[in-house]
């Protein structure tokens, strides 16, 4: 067995008012893949920073020692030199240069103050081909999608000279199709004798790629284990991870019988939208669903099916072109051509992008909860921030966010805090009704449970639900009723009881619409 790469001794590093990291030890071999698994804030991410420079020497406490040698890095240039590069969540990618420029933006390939094209382009072409694209490399980022994106990253690494590549949720924005090129992609470089730390919520890409996964909870390494050991399964990991066993991922449910004779709280009827640049194609094709109170009726569909696309059509006509159809509530129609139409007739939206739509990032906890309903919080216009605070706390302890303060600034929380805000912004505006749209992305299990136990008292409580998954397995363990669409138009409806992941995929790969 290859001798270790990396050892991290104690590591400990303090926020004003919190302690991220608590004693922590990292122990990565040569040449492995080694995964780190935690809830959304347990300082996976801290760590990572510590290491590669981000948080320079002096900033923490404890020892860094890489191939032997003990390091004490003041920047990331200073631990990109070792051949440590890291990747986060949020690329770095200018979207307005080319590949090229992109790969070696500070690394350039220069002499006398001038850029020596010829050799950049060379180079940039046999870094994309190495890790599998056939772009030309006077490509714009902004043409490429996000999957490419993740491996312009890769290669951007590559041309560091990297030997310690570390992932921070590499494939959280990225399809199925993508991720796996990304996984194969980390195995090959693997073989290449390039050692990867990836850090991911999804454990079934952990069985996958890594050899070793060390668990981090509330700021503690707590264990690491061998991922190809037969007692390390998914439950296992998991109960390191929240530190108890989850006898079930979702909450207990008794599913909803709906009144037939009362009208849904929403109904959407022949709806089609087009694409908003392409006025040829449609992206929503004669879609009709409906939603009851106390109902969480989900959306399955593999990407492209238009699920988005129909729920942000719907609130406000926030996406494409609105070709027909009608939106009912109780039974009347209503007008949604606006956002604050929409609002207006009780429907929220939580997007699947947070930190695009969902969230001012530079603002407050309790300022981004407040933001749906200030009238409710106001006196005469004028904002109560007694009354604001006292609202945000609320929401604070409720839906237990992470954070010492509700004037923490919302870009400083986890993802899973950060979601949690989403919900808690839409909750405080009372709507009858809620549209989900991939409310659990990036998010780890222990989280997960108690956004689902969130959405399940918003159901009993009245509510209706529509939840837009691409996990199969929260569709079928949260809704009495799941739709099925497949290229913009709606292919199957699927009660609970009949529903299975088999019969879903089944549905959402139809072309064409059922007959019901």
């Amino acid at each position: 067995m290859a001798g270790p790469v990396l050892e991290m001794r104690s590591i400990v590093k303090t926020f004003p008012g919190v302690k991220a990291l608590s004693d922590v030890t990292l122990t990565v071999r040569q040449g492995e893949v080694h995964a780190i698994c935690g809830e959304n804030g347990a300082g996976k991410s801290t760590l990572m920073k510590v290491l590669s420079g981000v948080h320079p020497h002096g900033s923490y406490e404890g020892e860094i020692l890489f191939e032997g040698d003990l390091c004490q890095f003041k920047d990331i240039r200073a631990s990109e030199h070792r051949g440590i590069v890291i990747i986060h969540q949020e690329l770095a990618l200018s979207p307005y240069l080319s590949l090229a420029e992109n790969i070696f933006l500070g690394n350039e390939h220069a002499k006398g103050g001038f850029i020596n094209w010829r050799e950049t382009l060379r180079h940039a072409t046999q870094l994309l081909r190495r890790v599998g694209l056939d772009d030309h490399p006077e490509t714009r980022v902004a043409d490429i999608g996000v999957g490419k994106q993740q491996l312009v990253e890769i290669a951007k690494a590559l041309s560091k000279k990297v030997k310690l590549l570390i992932l921070d949720e590499p494939t959280a924005a990225l399809n199925d199709e993508d991720s796996d090129k990304l996984l194969n992609l980390i195995l090959e470089l693997k073989k290449q004798g390039i050692t990867s730390i990836i850090i991911s919520h999804k454990l079934n890409e952990i069985r996958k790629v890594a050899d070793s996964v060390t668990i981090i909870r509330d700021g503690q390494s707590i264990e690491t284990l061998d991922v190809k050991a037969a007692e390390t399964t998914e439950d296992r990991i998991i109960s390191g991870m929240v530190g108890r066993d989850l006898d079930h991922r979702f909450p207990e449910r008794t599913p909803h019988e709906a009144d037939a004779e009362a009208a849904p709280a929403l109904e959407i009827r022949n709806w089609s939208v087009h694409h908003p640049l392409d006025q040829q194609r449609k992206v929503v094709d004669d879609v009709s669903i409906h939603v009851r109170r106390g109902e969480i009726v989900g959306i399955a569909g593999l990407m492209g099916a238009g699920r988005t696309e129909l729920a942000m059509s719907v609130f406000g006509r926030t996406y494409g072109r609105h070709a027909g159809g009608t939106v009912l509530k109780d039974g009347t129609e209503i007008r949604t051509k606006t956002v604050a139409e929409a609002v207006g007739h009780g429907i929220a939206y939580v997007t699947e992008d947070r930190k695009h739509y969902g969230l001012n990032l530079i603002d407050t906890i309790n300022r981004n909860i407040s933001l749906t309903a200030l009238s409710k919080v106001a006196k005469r216009g004028i904002v109560d921030e007694h009354e604001e605070r006292q609202v945000a706390e609320g929401y604070r302890k409720s839906m237990n966010i992470k954070a010492p303060t509700v004037f923490e600034p919302v870009g400083k929380l986890s993802g899973g805090n950060q979601q949690k805000v989403v919900l808690s912004k839409w909750i405080f505006a009372g709507p009858d009704v809620l549209i989900l749209d991939e409310p659990t992305r990036g998010i780890d299990v222990g989280a997960k449970y108690e956004i689902y136990t969130v959405i399940d008292q918003l159901a009993a409580q009245g509510k209706a639900v529509v939840f837009i998954s691409s996990e199969l397995p929260e569709l079928l363990g949260m809704c009495d009723r799941i739709y099925t669409m497949a290229a913009g138009r709606l292919t199957g409806e699927v009660p609970r009881a009949e529903a299975t992941q088999e019969v879903l995929m089944r549905q959402m790969t139809k072309d064409k619409e059922v007959t019901r």
